[in-house]
């Protein structure tokens, strides 16, 4: 089963959406399943992997409703409150769908850099392996020591690194985000996206030589059996159409075997997320 791990949908509303900002406008529309499943097709890939947007217990039900009426949605990674006294009987309900597989924060947003390790929220996350819940890091290059924190104290929760830690491609810089990416992969609960790295490059100038020593980096770092691919769409669009970022992995994973190939590009995320086949 060929999986795309990583990408968003949303009926755009300016109020709701208030993080694509000007020069994020080329967002500031609908992107629907439909609109996915023919780039999805065009690439052999039969399914992907919904991740949440907004911070809202409602996107997470609204995308449980697209899970529901499309055959491409294999799983949702929605928002809960975790540090809310209710998020135990919100998990719950949630979990309920076969499809939702996870819960993601948007940690980057958080003033401090320290927030995924702090105990009401190493609390919360605590909550999603009894429901058999993922969850994803979503964190800036200078989050990740507070992400090793986290995974660190949970270590029976598994773990999956968004993007992989947003290095700071554009201006070149690969310490600390190296380092901290190597430690932070020597927790075996964590898994990694590979995704979302042509938005942190030069949007008009990227180049997969320019991406070899992060994407390479992130191999040795955990190794074949611990990558997968997204392509965050549709905020790739900013930066590359769905084709361009599809080939970046493609060719950059051409030396790998073609048992390790199939697993970066959905054997990994569908084992990890629990996805199953719907032909």
């Amino acid at each position: 089963m060929r999986i795309d791990a990583h990408q968003h949908f949303w009926r755009y509303e300016p109020e709701e959406y208030a993080w694509i900002s000007e020069p994020l406008a080329a967002l500031r529309r609908d992107f629907l399943p439909e609109d996915l499943q023919p780039l999805l097709a065009a690439h052999g890939i039969d399914g992907c992997v919904a991740v949440q947007a907004r911070q809202t217990v409602a996107e997470s039900d609204w995308l449980l409703e697209l899970a529901d009426a499309s055959r491409i949605v294999r799983g949702v990674v929605g928002w809960v409150d975790l540090r809310d006294p209710g998020a135990e009987a919100e998990l719950a309900r949630l979990a309920a769908h076969p499809r939702f597989v996870g819960v993601r924060h948007i940690a980057q947003d958080e003033p401090d850099d320290g927030f995924l390790a702090r105990p009401d929220f190493v609390a919360g996350v605590a909550k999603l392996a009894p429901h058999g819940l993922r969850y994803d890091l979503l964190v800036y290059e200078r989050q990740l020591p507070a992400a090793i924190e986290l995974v660190s104290a949970l270590p029976g929760q598994p773990f999956v690194l968004d993007h992989l830690g947003k290095p700071c491609i554009a201006d070149g810089m690969r310490e600390p985000w190296a380092g901290n990416l190597v430690e932070l992969a020597r927790r075996e609960n964590v898994q990694c996206k590979v995704s979302g790295l042509v938005t942190e490059a030069a949007w008009d100038a990227w180049t997969l030589h320019a991406l070899r020593q992060y994407l390479d980096t992130a191999l040795e770092a955990f190794g074949p059996g611990r990558l997968m691919f997204g392509s965050d769409w549709p905020v790739c669009l900013l930066a590359g159409d769905y084709p361009a970022v599809y080939e970046l992995v493609e060719h950059w994973s051409a030396a790998l075997s073609t048992a390790e190939r199939a697993a970066l590009f959905g054997g990994n995320a569908a084992r990890f997320y629990g996805l199953t086949r719907e032909d």
